[in-house]
Protein backbone atom coordinates (compact mmCIF):
# COMPACT_ATOMS: atom_id res chain seq x y z
CA UNK A 1 0.00 0.00 0.00
CA UNK A 2 1.46 3.03 -0.90
CA UNK A 3 1.65 6.08 1.54
CA UNK A 4 -0.80 8.73 1.64
CA UNK A 5 0.81 12.08 0.39
CA UNK A 6 0.68 15.20 2.28
CA UNK A 7 0.28 18.67 0.63
CA UNK A 8 3.90 20.19 1.49
CA UNK A 9 1.80 23.29 3.53
CA UNK A 10 -0.51 25.05 4.39
CA UNK A 11 -0.97 27.54 1.94
CA UNK A 12 -0.19 24.89 -0.87
CA UNK A 13 -3.53 23.54 0.03
CA UNK A 14 -5.29 26.85 0.35
CA UNK A 15 -3.65 27.54 -3.22
CA UNK A 16 -4.95 24.66 -4.56
CA UNK A 17 -8.09 24.70 -2.95
CA UNK A 18 -8.97 28.08 -4.79
CA UNK A 19 -7.35 27.60 -8.10
CA UNK A 20 -9.79 24.28 -8.13
CA UNK A 21 -12.79 26.79 -6.83
CA UNK A 22 -11.51 29.63 -9.09
CA UNK A 23 -11.97 28.71 -12.67
CA UNK A 24 -13.35 29.71 -16.06
CA UNK A 25 -16.90 30.71 -14.57
CA UNK A 26 -15.35 32.98 -12.87
CA UNK A 27 -14.49 35.44 -15.50
CA UNK A 28 -17.49 34.91 -17.97
CA UNK A 29 -19.83 33.31 -15.84
CA UNK A 30 -20.59 35.83 -12.50
CA UNK A 31 -20.20 38.86 -14.06
CA UNK A 32 -22.86 38.10 -16.96
CA UNK A 33 -25.17 36.56 -14.05
CA UNK A 34 -24.83 39.83 -11.51
CA UNK A 35 -25.20 42.03 -14.52
CA UNK A 36 -28.79 40.58 -15.84
CA UNK A 37 -30.28 39.65 -12.55
CA UNK A 38 -30.24 43.11 -10.31
CA UNK A 39 -26.63 44.19 -10.62
CA UNK A 40 -25.41 45.10 -7.26
CA UNK A 41 -28.64 43.76 -5.72
CA UNK A 42 -27.70 40.19 -6.92
CA UNK A 43 -24.71 40.11 -4.11
CA UNK A 44 -27.07 39.94 -1.37
CA UNK A 45 -28.75 36.59 -2.44
CA UNK A 46 -25.28 35.61 -3.45
CA UNK A 47 -23.91 36.01 -0.75
CA UNK A 48 -26.61 34.39 1.09
CA UNK A 49 -25.96 31.62 -0.88
CA UNK A 50 -22.38 31.60 0.08
CA UNK A 51 -23.19 31.34 3.81
CA UNK A 52 -25.95 29.02 4.11
CA UNK A 53 -25.04 26.65 1.55
CA UNK A 54 -21.34 26.90 -0.31
CA UNK A 55 -19.57 27.16 3.07
CA UNK A 56 -21.27 24.43 4.63
CA UNK A 57 -20.66 22.16 2.26
CA UNK A 58 -17.30 22.85 1.63
CA UNK A 59 -16.50 22.45 5.51
CA UNK A 60 -18.49 19.23 5.38
CA UNK A 61 -16.18 18.00 2.15
CA UNK A 62 -13.24 18.99 3.79
CA UNK A 63 -13.86 17.40 7.19
CA UNK A 64 -15.14 14.04 5.65
CA UNK A 65 -11.86 14.13 3.28
CA UNK A 66 -9.35 15.02 6.19
CA UNK A 67 -10.77 12.66 8.53
CA UNK A 68 -11.30 9.11 6.25
CA UNK A 69 -7.89 9.92 4.43
CA UNK A 70 -9.75 8.84 0.98
CA UNK A 71 -11.22 10.34 -2.15
CA UNK A 72 -14.98 10.32 -2.46
CA UNK A 73 -16.29 6.96 -2.67
CA UNK A 74 -14.29 5.65 -0.17
CA UNK A 75 -14.48 8.22 1.99
CA UNK A 76 -18.76 8.61 1.97
CA UNK A 77 -18.79 4.78 2.19
CA UNK A 78 -16.99 5.27 5.49
CA UNK A 79 -20.02 7.99 6.64
CA UNK A 80 -22.43 4.97 6.55
CA UNK A 81 -22.22 1.47 4.60
CA UNK A 82 -24.05 2.12 1.27
CA UNK A 83 -23.22 5.55 0.73
CA UNK A 84 -19.76 4.85 -1.54
CA UNK A 85 -22.50 5.19 -4.87
CA UNK A 86 -23.08 8.84 -3.98
CA UNK A 87 -19.18 8.74 -3.85
CA UNK A 88 -18.77 7.37 -7.54
CA UNK A 89 -21.67 9.44 -8.50
CA UNK A 90 -19.56 12.47 -7.57
CA UNK A 91 -16.43 11.27 -9.38
CA UNK A 92 -18.86 10.35 -12.42
CA UNK A 93 -20.02 13.75 -12.85
CA UNK A 94 -16.61 15.45 -12.21
CA UNK A 95 -14.91 13.19 -14.89
CA UNK A 96 -17.58 14.06 -17.44
CA UNK A 97 -17.11 17.68 -16.81
CA UNK A 98 -13.20 17.18 -17.54
CA UNK A 99 -14.14 15.47 -20.92
CA UNK A 100 -15.57 18.97 -21.79
CA UNK A 101 -13.78 21.62 -19.82
CA UNK A 102 -10.18 19.67 -21.70
CA UNK A 103 -11.93 21.41 -25.01
CA UNK A 104 -12.59 24.64 -23.44
CA UNK A 105 -9.03 24.47 -22.25
CA UNK A 106 -7.63 23.61 -26.00
CA UNK A 107 -9.43 26.90 -27.23
CA UNK A 108 -7.86 28.86 -24.31
CA UNK A 109 -4.42 27.36 -25.76
CA UNK A 110 -5.51 28.05 -29.49
CA UNK A 111 -6.28 31.51 -28.50
CA UNK A 112 -3.06 32.33 -26.51
CA UNK A 113 -1.46 31.93 -30.45
CA UNK A 114 -4.20 33.35 -32.23
CA UNK A 115 -3.41 36.56 -29.67
CA UNK A 116 0.20 37.24 -30.86
CA UNK A 117 -1.73 38.62 -34.19
CA UNK A 118 -4.91 39.30 -33.03
CA UNK A 119 -5.86 36.92 -36.18
CA UNK A 120 -9.42 37.44 -35.38
CA UNK A 121 -9.15 40.72 -37.22
CA UNK A 122 -12.95 42.04 -37.35
CA UNK A 123 -14.73 39.13 -36.97
CA UNK A 124 -14.30 37.34 -33.76
CA UNK A 125 -17.69 35.52 -33.81
CA UNK A 126 -16.97 34.35 -36.91
CA UNK A 127 -13.71 33.59 -36.66
CA UNK A 128 -14.29 31.45 -33.61
CA UNK A 129 -17.06 29.58 -34.78
CA UNK A 130 -15.62 28.85 -38.57
CA UNK A 131 -12.60 29.37 -38.74
CA UNK A 132 -11.61 27.65 -35.28
CA UNK A 133 -14.14 25.45 -35.12
CA UNK A 134 -15.41 24.93 -37.91
CA UNK A 135 -18.86 24.28 -36.60
CA UNK A 136 -21.78 22.72 -38.42
CA UNK A 137 -25.49 22.29 -38.41
CA UNK A 138 -26.57 20.22 -35.30
CA UNK A 139 -25.42 17.62 -33.06
CA UNK A 140 -26.55 15.26 -35.89
CA UNK A 141 -23.34 16.28 -38.01
CA UNK A 142 -19.73 15.92 -35.95
CA UNK A 143 -18.01 16.55 -39.37
CA UNK A 144 -14.57 14.95 -38.36
CA UNK A 145 -12.06 17.21 -36.52
CA UNK A 146 -11.60 21.12 -35.83
CA UNK A 147 -7.49 20.43 -36.43
CA UNK A 148 -6.64 23.80 -34.01
CA UNK A 149 -9.23 22.00 -31.21
CA UNK A 150 -7.51 18.71 -31.87
CA UNK A 151 -4.11 20.57 -31.47
CA UNK A 152 -5.05 22.43 -28.38
CA UNK A 153 -6.67 19.28 -26.83
CA UNK A 154 -3.16 17.96 -26.94
CA UNK A 155 -1.49 20.41 -25.13
CA UNK A 156 -4.24 21.03 -22.73
CA UNK A 157 -3.92 16.92 -21.98
CA UNK A 158 -0.27 16.87 -21.42
CA UNK A 159 -0.29 19.92 -19.65
CA UNK A 160 -2.40 18.24 -17.46
CA UNK A 161 -0.64 15.54 -17.57
CA UNK A 162 2.73 16.99 -16.53
CA UNK A 163 0.87 18.48 -13.70
CA UNK A 164 -0.40 15.72 -12.24
CA UNK A 165 1.96 13.18 -12.67
CA UNK A 166 3.87 13.27 -8.88
CA UNK A 167 0.49 13.80 -6.79
CA UNK A 168 0.13 16.50 -4.70
CA UNK A 169 4.03 16.71 -4.99
CA UNK A 170 3.91 18.18 -8.49
CA UNK A 171 0.66 19.97 -8.25
CA UNK A 172 2.36 21.94 -5.04
CA UNK A 173 4.82 23.02 -7.82
CA UNK A 174 2.46 24.46 -9.80
CA UNK A 175 0.04 26.34 -8.26
CA UNK A 176 2.29 28.35 -6.34
CA UNK A 177 2.24 29.94 -10.07
CA UNK A 178 -1.20 29.64 -11.72
CA UNK A 179 -3.23 30.92 -8.41
CA UNK A 180 -1.26 34.33 -8.13
CA UNK A 181 -0.82 34.77 -11.78
CA UNK A 182 -4.32 35.25 -13.00
CA UNK A 183 -5.10 37.27 -10.18
CA UNK A 184 -2.24 39.43 -11.17
CA UNK A 185 -3.37 39.91 -14.96
CA UNK A 186 -7.02 40.36 -13.47
CA UNK A 187 -5.51 43.09 -11.85
CA UNK A 188 -4.07 44.31 -15.38
CA UNK A 189 -7.20 43.93 -17.03
CA UNK A 190 -9.51 45.67 -14.21
CA UNK A 191 -6.66 48.87 -14.10
CA UNK A 192 -7.05 49.04 -18.19
CA UNK A 193 -11.04 48.95 -18.03
CA UNK A 194 -11.22 51.36 -15.75
CA UNK A 195 -8.99 54.08 -17.77
CA UNK A 196 -11.04 53.55 -21.03
CA UNK A 197 -13.91 55.97 -21.73
CA UNK A 198 -17.20 54.40 -21.01
CA UNK A 199 -16.17 52.15 -18.37
CA UNK A 200 -18.40 53.64 -15.57
CA UNK A 201 -21.51 52.88 -17.88
CA UNK A 202 -20.04 49.51 -18.21
CA UNK A 203 -19.35 49.23 -14.81
CA UNK A 204 -22.99 50.52 -13.93
CA UNK A 205 -24.71 47.77 -16.12
CA UNK A 206 -22.53 45.41 -13.92
CA UNK A 207 -23.37 47.12 -10.74
CA UNK A 208 -26.64 49.20 -10.63
CA UNK A 209 -29.21 47.54 -8.15
CA UNK A 210 -32.26 46.65 -8.87
CA UNK A 211 -33.71 45.16 -5.69
CA UNK A 212 -36.73 44.20 -7.65
CA UNK A 213 -35.10 41.42 -8.60
CA UNK A 214 -35.08 40.04 -5.45
CA UNK A 215 -38.73 38.93 -5.51
CA UNK A 216 -38.06 36.69 -8.74
CA UNK A 217 -36.88 33.09 -7.30
CA UNK A 218 -35.04 32.35 -10.41
CA UNK A 219 -32.26 35.06 -9.27
CA UNK A 220 -32.26 33.32 -5.93
CA UNK A 221 -31.80 29.84 -7.59
CA UNK A 222 -29.40 31.42 -9.86
CA UNK A 223 -27.43 32.47 -6.87
CA UNK A 224 -26.98 29.50 -4.88
CA UNK A 225 -26.40 27.45 -8.87
CA UNK A 226 -23.51 29.76 -9.20
CA UNK A 227 -21.97 29.11 -5.87
CA UNK A 228 -22.44 25.52 -6.08
CA UNK A 229 -21.02 25.57 -9.91
CA UNK A 230 -18.19 27.87 -8.45
CA UNK A 231 -17.17 26.42 -5.52
CA UNK A 232 -15.97 22.70 -7.07
CA UNK A 233 -17.90 21.21 -4.44
CA UNK A 234 -19.86 17.95 -5.05
CA UNK A 235 -17.32 16.37 -7.53
CA UNK A 236 -15.04 14.97 -5.51
CA UNK A 237 -12.41 17.08 -5.76
CA UNK A 238 -12.16 19.11 -2.32
CA UNK A 239 -12.70 15.19 -0.80
CA UNK A 240 -9.56 14.39 -2.28
CA UNK A 241 -8.26 17.58 -1.84
CA UNK A 242 -8.29 17.18 1.90
CA UNK A 243 -7.25 14.27 2.28
CA UNK A 244 -3.87 14.95 1.80
CA UNK A 245 -3.99 17.60 4.53
CA UNK A 246 -1.47 16.65 7.30
CA UNK A 247 -2.27 15.96 10.33
CA UNK A 248 -3.88 19.13 13.12
CA UNK A 249 -4.99 21.13 9.81
CA UNK A 250 -7.27 23.73 10.44
CA UNK A 251 -11.07 22.51 8.72
CA UNK A 252 -12.96 25.81 9.06
CA UNK A 253 -10.65 28.19 8.15
CA UNK A 254 -9.55 26.61 5.37
CA UNK A 255 -12.86 26.64 4.13
CA UNK A 256 -14.00 30.23 4.28
CA UNK A 257 -10.47 31.71 2.76
CA UNK A 258 -10.85 28.94 -0.21
CA UNK A 259 -14.81 30.74 -0.58
CA UNK A 260 -13.45 33.90 0.41
CA UNK A 261 -10.64 33.91 -2.10
CA UNK A 262 -13.12 32.60 -4.60
CA UNK A 263 -15.78 35.43 -4.70
CA UNK A 264 -13.29 37.68 -5.02
CA UNK A 265 -12.05 36.98 -7.97
CA UNK A 266 -15.50 36.46 -9.25
CA UNK A 267 -16.41 39.86 -8.42
CA UNK A 268 -12.98 41.44 -9.77
CA UNK A 269 -13.48 39.65 -12.73
CA UNK A 270 -16.76 41.69 -13.23
CA UNK A 271 -14.64 45.13 -13.21
CA UNK A 272 -12.28 43.63 -16.16
CA UNK A 273 -15.24 43.00 -18.63
CA UNK A 274 -17.83 45.12 -18.02
CA UNK A 275 -15.21 48.02 -18.02
CA UNK A 276 -14.17 47.03 -21.21
CA UNK A 277 -17.59 46.52 -22.12
CA UNK A 278 -18.90 50.09 -21.79
CA UNK A 279 -16.21 51.31 -23.86
CA UNK A 280 -16.87 48.82 -26.69
CA UNK A 281 -20.59 49.82 -25.99
CA UNK A 282 -19.36 53.64 -26.60
CA UNK A 283 -17.38 53.01 -29.63
CA UNK A 284 -19.48 51.09 -31.83
CA UNK A 285 -22.84 53.53 -30.21
CA UNK A 286 -24.58 50.83 -28.66
CA UNK A 287 -25.83 50.23 -25.48
CA UNK A 288 -23.64 47.77 -22.74
CA UNK A 289 -26.44 45.04 -22.42
CA UNK A 290 -26.40 45.10 -26.74
CA UNK A 291 -22.33 44.55 -26.86
CA UNK A 292 -22.26 41.89 -23.77
CA UNK A 293 -23.85 39.29 -25.29
CA UNK A 294 -25.18 36.61 -22.84
CA UNK A 295 -22.19 36.06 -21.10
CA UNK A 296 -20.36 32.15 -21.35
CA UNK A 297 -18.08 31.05 -23.86
CA UNK A 298 -19.35 33.81 -26.60
CA UNK A 299 -18.13 36.43 -23.50
CA UNK A 300 -14.83 34.93 -23.94
CA UNK A 301 -13.93 34.06 -27.42
CA UNK A 302 -16.13 36.68 -29.51
CA UNK A 303 -17.17 39.51 -27.96
CA UNK A 304 -13.72 40.13 -25.66
CA UNK A 305 -11.91 39.75 -28.52
CA UNK A 306 -13.99 42.41 -30.09
CA UNK A 307 -13.70 44.53 -27.55
CA UNK A 308 -9.49 43.99 -27.68
CA UNK A 309 -9.62 44.94 -31.16
CA UNK A 310 -11.06 48.28 -30.38
CA UNK A 311 -8.56 49.27 -27.90
CA UNK A 312 -6.52 52.51 -28.81
CA UNK A 313 -3.30 50.64 -28.16
CA UNK A 314 -1.35 47.45 -27.02
CA UNK A 315 -4.31 44.98 -28.24
CA UNK A 316 -1.84 42.09 -28.58
CA UNK A 317 -0.36 42.38 -24.70
CA UNK A 318 -3.97 42.70 -23.31
CA UNK A 319 -5.15 39.78 -25.50
CA UNK A 320 -2.10 37.79 -24.39
CA UNK A 321 -2.65 39.18 -20.94
CA UNK A 322 -6.66 37.89 -20.83
CA UNK A 323 -6.04 34.16 -22.39
CA UNK A 324 -3.10 33.97 -19.91
CA UNK A 325 -5.42 34.60 -17.25
CA UNK A 326 -8.05 32.28 -18.87
CA UNK A 327 -5.49 29.62 -18.89
CA UNK A 328 -4.09 30.16 -15.24
CA UNK A 329 -7.39 30.05 -13.82
CA UNK A 330 -8.98 27.16 -15.71
CA UNK A 331 -5.71 24.94 -15.58
CA UNK A 332 -6.26 24.41 -11.61
CA UNK A 333 -9.87 23.56 -11.99
CA UNK A 334 -8.66 21.08 -14.90
CA UNK A 335 -6.41 18.87 -13.25
CA UNK A 336 -8.21 19.41 -9.74
CA UNK A 337 -11.12 17.19 -11.49
CA UNK A 338 -8.69 14.78 -12.53
CA UNK A 339 -7.11 14.39 -8.95
CA UNK A 340 -10.81 13.55 -7.42
CA UNK A 341 -11.73 10.99 -10.00
CA UNK A 342 -7.66 9.32 -9.51
CA UNK A 343 -7.99 9.34 -5.78
CA UNK A 344 -11.11 7.73 -5.92
CA UNK A 345 -10.22 4.84 -8.42
CA UNK A 346 -6.71 4.37 -6.48
CA UNK A 347 -8.14 4.46 -3.02
CA UNK A 348 -10.86 2.08 -3.77
CA UNK A 349 -8.52 -0.72 -5.15
CA UNK A 350 -5.16 -0.15 -3.75
CA UNK A 351 -3.64 1.05 -7.29
CA UNK A 352 -0.53 2.96 -8.07
CA UNK A 353 -1.58 6.60 -8.12
CA UNK A 354 0.92 7.10 -11.26
CA UNK A 355 -0.31 4.54 -13.26
CA UNK A 356 -3.88 5.27 -12.33
CA UNK A 357 -2.94 8.77 -13.16
CA UNK A 358 -1.90 7.67 -16.83
CA UNK A 359 -4.79 5.28 -17.65
CA UNK A 360 -7.44 8.42 -15.96
CA UNK A 361 -5.73 10.96 -18.29
CA UNK A 362 -5.37 8.54 -21.43
CA UNK A 363 -9.92 7.73 -20.68
CA UNK A 364 -10.59 11.47 -20.91
CA UNK A 365 -8.60 12.50 -23.58
CA UNK A 366 -10.02 9.47 -25.68
CA UNK A 367 -13.77 11.00 -24.49
CA UNK A 368 -12.87 14.28 -24.77
CA UNK A 369 -12.27 13.69 -29.08
CA UNK A 370 -16.20 13.45 -28.99
CA UNK A 371 -16.21 17.50 -28.22
CA UNK A 372 -13.57 18.20 -30.45
CA UNK A 373 -15.27 17.36 -33.40
CA UNK A 374 -16.60 20.52 -35.72
CA UNK A 375 -20.13 19.49 -33.80
CA UNK A 376 -18.51 19.00 -30.67
CA UNK A 377 -19.78 22.54 -29.21
CA UNK A 378 -23.47 21.27 -29.72
CA UNK A 379 -22.71 18.24 -27.33
CA UNK A 380 -20.55 20.61 -25.22
CA UNK A 381 -23.83 22.73 -24.70
CA UNK A 382 -26.30 19.75 -23.89
CA UNK A 383 -23.94 17.69 -21.62
CA UNK A 384 -22.70 20.86 -19.72
CA UNK A 385 -26.41 22.09 -18.96
CA UNK A 386 -27.61 18.72 -17.54
CA UNK A 387 -24.70 17.66 -15.95
CA UNK A 388 -24.98 20.88 -13.74
CA UNK A 389 -28.52 21.39 -13.08
CA UNK A 390 -29.22 17.79 -12.35
CA UNK A 391 -25.80 15.98 -11.76
CA UNK A 392 -24.20 18.74 -9.13
CA UNK A 393 -27.23 19.95 -7.78
CA UNK A 394 -27.59 15.81 -6.94
CA UNK A 395 -24.59 15.29 -5.80
CA UNK A 396 -24.80 17.98 -3.24
CA UNK A 397 -27.66 17.89 -1.68
CA UNK A 398 -27.55 13.48 -1.20
CA UNK A 399 -24.40 14.81 0.31
CA UNK A 400 -25.20 17.23 2.86
CA UNK A 401 -28.16 14.73 3.67
CA UNK A 402 -25.32 11.90 4.14
CA UNK A 403 -22.85 14.00 5.83
CA UNK A 404 -25.67 16.32 7.97
CA UNK A 405 -28.20 13.66 8.73
CA UNK A 406 -26.52 10.46 8.56
CA UNK A 407 -23.34 11.16 10.09
CA UNK A 408 -24.58 13.74 11.80
CA UNK A 409 -23.50 17.44 11.79
CA UNK A 410 -22.87 17.31 15.70
CA UNK A 411 -20.36 14.61 15.45
CA UNK A 412 -18.60 16.43 12.33
CA UNK A 413 -18.43 19.50 15.02
CA UNK A 414 -16.76 17.35 17.77
CA UNK A 415 -14.00 15.99 15.10
CA UNK A 416 -13.18 19.54 13.69
CA UNK A 417 -14.12 21.89 16.10
CA UNK A 418 -10.71 20.88 18.18
CA UNK A 419 -8.22 21.40 15.34
CA UNK A 420 -9.92 24.82 14.48
CA UNK A 421 -9.32 28.61 15.01
CA UNK A 422 -12.95 29.12 14.40
CA UNK A 423 -15.73 27.02 16.11
CA UNK A 424 -18.87 25.49 14.76
CA UNK A 425 -21.62 25.60 17.25
CA UNK A 426 -25.36 24.93 16.55
CA UNK A 427 -26.09 27.40 13.75
CA UNK A 428 -24.03 24.99 11.68
CA UNK A 429 -26.58 22.19 12.29
CA UNK A 430 -29.31 24.01 11.40
CA UNK A 431 -27.61 25.20 8.44
CA UNK A 432 -25.93 21.85 6.91
CA UNK A 433 -29.49 20.13 7.92
CA UNK A 434 -32.17 22.11 7.16
CA UNK A 435 -31.37 25.21 4.90
CA UNK A 436 -28.54 23.70 2.50
CA UNK A 437 -30.49 20.72 1.48
CA UNK A 438 -33.78 23.07 1.40
CA UNK A 439 -31.84 25.06 -0.96
CA UNK A 440 -30.82 22.61 -3.14
CA UNK A 441 -33.87 20.52 -3.16
CA UNK A 442 -35.68 23.58 -4.41
CA UNK A 443 -33.25 24.06 -7.05
CA UNK A 444 -33.37 20.63 -8.01
CA UNK A 445 -37.18 20.72 -7.85
CA UNK A 446 -37.20 23.80 -9.72
CA UNK A 447 -35.07 22.25 -12.74
CA UNK A 448 -37.50 19.07 -12.65
CA UNK A 449 -40.61 21.08 -13.08
CA UNK A 450 -39.27 23.53 -15.64
CA UNK A 451 -37.63 20.26 -17.84
CA UNK A 452 -40.91 18.34 -17.66
CA UNK A 453 -42.95 21.79 -18.62
CA UNK A 454 -40.79 22.79 -21.39
CA UNK A 455 -40.29 18.66 -22.78
CA UNK A 456 -44.63 18.57 -22.67
CA UNK A 457 -44.75 21.82 -25.14
CA UNK A 458 -41.84 20.59 -27.55
CA UNK A 459 -39.76 23.28 -26.17
CA UNK A 460 -36.13 21.52 -26.03
CA UNK A 461 -32.93 23.03 -24.81
CA UNK A 462 -31.54 25.09 -26.63
CA UNK A 463 -33.65 23.93 -29.95
CA UNK A 464 -32.35 20.70 -30.48
CA UNK A 465 -33.73 17.59 -31.29
CA UNK A 466 -35.12 15.52 -28.77
CA UNK A 467 -33.15 12.47 -29.49
CA UNK A 468 -30.00 14.89 -28.56
CA UNK A 469 -30.80 15.92 -25.81
CA UNK A 470 -31.85 12.70 -24.71
CA UNK A 471 -28.48 11.34 -24.85
CA UNK A 472 -26.46 14.12 -24.25
CA UNK A 473 -28.63 15.14 -21.09
CA UNK A 474 -31.05 12.33 -19.56
CA UNK A 475 -29.28 9.17 -20.75
CA UNK A 476 -25.59 10.53 -19.64
CA UNK A 477 -27.58 11.44 -16.40
CA UNK A 478 -29.39 8.12 -15.83
CA UNK A 479 -25.89 5.77 -16.93
CA UNK A 480 -23.85 8.02 -14.16
CA UNK A 481 -25.89 6.66 -11.29
CA UNK A 482 -26.48 3.27 -12.53
CA UNK A 483 -22.67 2.93 -13.14
CA UNK A 484 -22.01 4.21 -9.43
CA UNK A 485 -24.02 1.59 -7.59
CA UNK A 486 -21.90 -1.27 -9.71
CA UNK A 487 -18.98 0.13 -9.22
CA UNK A 488 -20.29 0.79 -5.06
CA UNK A 489 -21.20 -3.01 -5.53
CA UNK A 490 -17.47 -3.97 -6.84
CA UNK A 491 -14.92 -5.52 -3.91
CA UNK A 492 -12.23 -3.27 -3.42
CA UNK A 493 -9.30 -3.37 -0.64
CA UNK A 494 -9.43 -2.10 2.96
CA UNK A 495 -7.86 1.38 2.93
CA UNK A 496 -6.16 3.76 4.53
CA UNK A 497 -5.71 5.04 8.07
CA UNK A 498 -8.40 7.74 9.44
CA UNK A 499 -7.89 10.62 11.55
CA UNK A 500 -8.24 10.82 14.99
CA UNK A 501 -11.26 12.11 16.54
CA UNK A 502 -8.93 14.55 18.79
CA UNK A 503 -5.64 15.66 18.12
Amino acid sequence: MEKRQHWDSRLIFIFAAIGSAAGLGNAWRFPYRAATNGGGAFLIPYFVALITAGIPLLIAEFAIGYKFRAGAPTALGKVKKGWEALGWWSVGVGFVIVTYYSVIMAWVFDYLWYSLSTAWGDAPADFFLNKVLHITSGPGELGGFSIPVLIGLVIAWIAVYWTIRDGVKSVGKVVKWTVPLPVIMLGILVIRALTLDGAVEGIRYYLDPDFSKLLDPKVWAGAYGQIFFSLSVAFAVMIAYASYLPKKSDITNNAIITALANCGISFMAGFAVFGTMGYMALQKGGTVADVAGSGGIGLAFWVYPEAIRLLPFGTVIFALVFYIMLLTLGIDSFFSIIEGVVAGVADKWQLNKKKTTRVVVLAGFVLSLLFATKGGLHWLDIVDKYINDYGVIGVAFFEVIAIGWVFKSKKLREFVNPISELKLGGWFDILLKFITPLALGGILIWNIVQEVIDVTKGNYYGGYPLWSVAVGGWIVAVVLIVASFILAKTKGKETLEEAPEKE
